[in-house]
């Protein structure tokens, strides 16, 4: 785990960073419906089996969706098995569609940080291979600035003991997986092991750490 006093530190060092207008970058084929845009920003990050993320993301205050998917790839929609082969170029990923009011992009990159192991390439655990790749898919020059200094930082404070080889690229695509994978922590915790397992220790470990930053029910 990273030390809180790092995290607090770094992310208080960049929520002020570049306030200028930004460009931004092309954003096709996102896949979403009935989400407001109005007021909103969008993150995509990929850190391990969306299964994970989702139960994570979904529980922070200010988050709208976040909607289990592909990107960062060249075979065009393609299916879970199709991505499973690690032949697509894809990764496993969240679309985060969240309230810049009530949380910031840095505090997202926060939880981003704190919630995977950003120092195993094409790996996290016992998930290997390409689509469990550690990445930052920027879709705003701001973005893009934000990430690698604080990729740049953690790796000078020595918060991991390995470097970080997170990739930060532009985002293109986005594909919408399956239906059955959306939401399915909720959906399958009773009857799925690894949900149990695997899902349910990391969920109970990030309402702990950021027991602030939850939804209030």
């Amino acid at each position: 785990m990273i030390s809180g006093t790092i995290l607090t530190a770094i992310v208080t060092l960049f929520s002020c960073v570049n306030k200028a207008p930004v460009k931004e970058t092309t954003t096709n084929n996102i896949i979403m419906s009935n989400i407001p845009t109005t007021g909103t920003d969008t993150a995509t990050f990929a850190n391990g089996c969306f299964w994970c993320t989702e139960a994570i993301f979904e529980q922070l205050d200010g988050v709208i969706s976040a909607t289990s998917g592909y990107t960062g790839g060249h075979v065009k929609d393609p299916s879970y098995e199709e991505v499973c082969t690690g032949t697509t170029g894809h990764a496993e990923c969240l679309q985060i569609v969240y309230d810049p009011q009530k949380i910031t992009f840095d505090e997202l990159l926060e939880v981003f940080w704190e919630t995977h192991d950003p120092t195993t390439l094409n790996q996290q655990g016992n998930d290997i291979g390409t689509q469990y790749r550690s990445g930052i898919f920027y879709h705003n020059e701001e973005q893009k600035t934000k990430a690698e200094e604080y990729k740049k930082a953690l790796d000078k404070s020595g918060a991991f003991k390995n470097p970080i080889v997170t990739e930060i690229t532009p985002f293109t695509e986005f594909f919408s997986a399956e239906k059955y994978h959306q939401q399915y922590f909720d959906n399958n915790e009773n009857n799925n092991s690894y949900c149990r397992i695997v899902i349910r220790p990391k969920v109970d470990k990030f309402r702990k750490v950021f027991k602030d930053k939850l939804k209030k029910k």
